[in-house]
This record gives structure tokens, sequence and C-alpha cells, in this order.
């Protein structure tokens, strides 16, 4: 029996897969690997973000999920989704990989937000997909040191860039405002012949050994 084949079966209290979650996941399992040595506008990335009750890996749970689709150097608001994990978090996390689809990911503290996601995905599906992620926690200040010499707050980025959002401290609305920083990512990448995803993980693995010393 399939990893997915043993998903479609109730398991204790939850219940089965529905049949677009399975669809979901077919669909993502089939796609090829990520291109991460294409240009940025002409890349699909997925930002990515949590909803937690805190900040604490320990003790804290996961509530919702959400994103939304920065591709061409466009956001696409209506390539986004958002879910909360209740009362069926096997399709909740399971929509979420349509949202990935074969993307780098790019996330603002992506320690957090990869860990919760990452736990959730292996209690509730069995499963813990190798992605490529990347953090603007460590990329920005590499980039703009003209703003801030070493890592900040997502919020102290949203005031210096003047970025606004519908939303703080929820899923899709704080994605909102890490996508427009994805796009400014980009375009200062661009300048430093940082052209292509793997260029921007390089420059987040390089800031991250900087700030881990």
């Amino acid at each position: 029996m399939s990893w997915l084949s043993r998903l479609i079966v109730a398991r204790g209290d939850h219940p089965p897969l529905s049949a677009q979650a399975q669809a979901q996941l077919r669909q993502w399992r089939q796609l090829p690997a990520p291109e991460l040595d294409r240009p940025h506008f002409e890349t699909r990335y997925a930002v990515v973000n949590t909803e937690a009750t805190g900040l604490d890996l320990a003790s804290d749970r996961l509530l919702a999920i959400g994103g939304l689709a920065v591709d061409g150097g466009l956001i696409h608001s209506q390539d986004a989704y958002y879910a909360p994990l209740e009362p069926a978090p096997a399709d909740a996390l399971a929509g979420l990989f349509g949202l990935f689809g074969n993307s780098p990911l790019v996330a603002f503290n992506a320690g957090f937000n990869r860990s919760m996601l990452e736990r959730a995905l292996q209690a509730h599906l069995g499963i813990t997909p190798e992605l490529p992620w990347i953090d603007l926690y460590f990329v920005l200040p590499a980039l703009f040191q003209d703003r801030f010499v070493r890592p900040a707050r997502l919020a102290d980025w949203m005031n210096s860039f003047g970025i606004e959002t519908f939303q703080r401290h929820h899923a899709l609305g704080d994605a909102w405002a890490i996508a427009q920083l994805l796009l400014a990512a980009q375009a200062r990448a661009l300048t430093l012949g940082a052209a292509t995803p793997r260029a921007l993980a390089d420059i987040e693995r390089a800031s991250r050994q900087k700030w881990s010393l």
C-alpha cells in the first residue's frame, strides 16, 4: 500500500482525505524537481507562512497556513492559499501542496515556519518532503545593509519599505508583506549579479553562517 493509499483510509478520529486533497497530492508527487538556476523573473516562487498559538516550538501549535505565488516578478493574489488546520488538518495541509508546486519556497524566519509546518505534515500526513527553502530573515540584511546591518523583525522591514498588509500576524496577511519584500530582494540581488533562486539561497547561507557565529 502506497503512502497516499494509507492516507486515504481514516485514521483514529481523523476523517479520510477528501478527493480534492488526494488529487493535489498526486499531482504534486508527479512534478519535476524545482529549477533553481532560472532567472528570478522566469521563476515562480511560493511564499509560505504559518499562524501559531505562539513562538515556542516546544509548546505552541499550528493554527493556520497560508501563502501566495510570486511569478514573473509579480505577486499573484489569485494564486494564493489559506486554511485553518481545524477541523480537517490533513486536508488543509494537503491543499498547501497546490501552492507549493515545484517552486522554491520563501519564508521569513523559516526556522520557525518550516519546523511548525514539517511537524504538522509528519503528524497528519506522515511525510516530511524535501523542499528548497529561502529565508528572507537572513537574505534581507545581506542585500540591504544600508537599512539594517543585522537580521531584524518583519515589522521593522515592513516599516523600512513602507509596506502595509490587510492583517498582521495572519498567515496570509503576513505572506502578502513577505511577497513584497521578496520583490525588493530580487531587484537588489539582480544588481549584484545574483539572478537565480540558487543565488538567493547562497546569499542566505552565507548570511546565516555570519550571524550564527
